[in-house]
């Protein structure tokens, strides 16, 4: 039951991957990086981007699934 579960998130993680990734390259990922750069500077806080916590909770979602698949049953 483990297995089915990794690939589940393995898949899931890559869409999530693949979706920050591309909004990152487009002009509105442009354009978010742009307008969080400036709001930090303004008053010095750590925004990050809506592409950024794709790319990082994909990634993560990777990972997790490719340490269920790996993971040894016993």
């Amino acid at each position: 039951m483990i297995k089915p579960i990794g690939i589940i998130l393995i898949i899931l993680g890559a869409v999530l991957l693949y979706q920050g990734i591309a909004r990152k390259d487009s002009i509105a990922g442009h354009a978010a990086e742009f307008g969080t750069e400036v709001a930090n500077t303004f008053d010095g806080g750590t925004r990050t981007t809506q592409h950024m916590v794709s790319i990082i909770g994909g990634g993560i979602m990777v990972l997790v699934g490719a340490g269920l698949m790996f993971r040894k049953s016993g």
